[in-house]
């Protein structure tokens, strides 16, 4: 509950790290999201991972747009810098702030509606620029903020919770990572803490662009018609005393499968995905091979999750393609960024 202050208890068996810190120095507010949604899983792997890196809270920035997936920036870190922009343009907010500050470190927390449908550009430059950033887009496959519109990677044939078949082809963010060019791209599930928690922590040290899609189920939205335990088929059958809308609690879903392996995950719904978790001979440097093995699994009906294509030499980054200065923007004085009108009529001599 968002009135609900979080408790801050310290058990004395809590270990700190480098910093002194423990994990409880890198949670945030209460959660308000519905028992059982995915995303709060991310949430934690997040705080595991910042915590075993020992980032400095002051040293972080965390950024997000609209939607359900916006609002984890408040759990984690309640320390660090943050900002909430409009729906779909985190992140030109990321990169004028990377601009400004090239020594913080960035996350952008996204969605697959904020990030595949009204922020699609957005990203494809942030992408194209490789701006340093660890861009996490919780994908679950609806708008769960405005009641469980199909977004943009939703599966053909998939059910909305009237019923309704999506019958367009979902985009696939990993996909479009390789084709664009990004160094470090990845996915998992969110259930698997195992194997997502080192991909955000090699994300976090990666000097460029690194784009990780999670699986995140919505305990909400992702119930199909025909079910009797949807919320469509009750709502038809029950005799209503009052006009209210209950969300049950649900129950986390995780996930733990060994490299190589196939894995089938039932959902709240009933419905199921299946995962193939890369095997450990899995080369992360061939985009080519990368991609490949992305439409071949795709063709099976799996989702491939872990550390799908690593650039080492993490490319051009933002700055070094602009030719910035060292020295980030915020810590210059205000005499140097506004050196007055006599300055900028002598720079635009030089160009008459």
């Amino acid at each position: 509950m968002s009135y609900i202050k979080k408790p801050v208890a310290r058990h004395p068996s809590l270990q700190a790290n480098s910093l002194g810190l423990t994990v409880r120095d890198y949670e945030g507010s209460m959660s308000t999201l519905c028992a059982g949604c995915g995303h709060d899983s991310i949430t934690a792997a997040i705080v595991k991972a910042l915590y075993e890196l020992a980032i400095p809270p002051h040293m972080l920035a965390k950024l997000s747009g609209i939607g359900c997936s916006s609002k984890t920036p408040t759990y984690f870190v309640s320390g660090a810098h943050g900002f909430n922009s409009a729906h779909g343009r985190m992140p030109a907010i990321a990169t004028g702030a990377n601009a400004a500050n090239r020594d913080l470190i960035y996350i952008g927390v996204s969605g697959d509606g904020d990030s595949l449908s009204i922020g699609l550009g957005q990203m494809v430059h942030a992408m194209r620029r490789n701006l340093r950033i660890l861009y996490i887009i919780e994908n679950n496959g609806v708008y769960g903020l405005t009641k469980g519109q199909f977004s943009a990677s939703s599966d053909v044939g998939s059910k909305s919770k009237r019923g309704e078949k999506n019958t367009q082809p979902p985009i696939d963010p990993v996909q479009l990572a390789l084709n664009l060019g990004a160094t470090y791209v990845a996915r998992s599930f969110s259930g698997d803490k195992a194997q997502l928690v080192p991909i955000l922590k090699g994300a976090l040290s990666h000097k460029g662009f690194a784009i990780v899609d999670v699986i995140s189920p919505c305990v909400t939205f992702n119930d199909h018609e025909g079910s009797t335990k949807s919320y469509l088929h009750t709502r038809k059958h029950q005799l209503p005393v009052i006009q209210a809308d209950y969300v049950p609690p649900k129950a986390e879903i995780t996930a733990d499968y060994a490299p190589g392996s196939v894995h089938d995950v039932k959902m709240h719904d009933g419905s199921t995905i299946r995962l193939r978790k890369c095997a450990p001979d899995y080369d992360p440097t061939d985009r080519r091979a990368a991609w490949s093995y992305m439409v071949e699994r795709q063709r099976s009906g799996e989702i491939a999750t872990g550390l799908l294509y690593l650039d080492e030499t993490a490319g051009t980054e933002m700055h070094a393609a602009a030719k910035t200065v060292a020295k980030p923007l915020s810590q210059m004085p205000f005499g140097e960024l506004c050196p007055g009108g006599a300055a900028l009529a002598e720079l635009q001599d030089d160009y008459r």
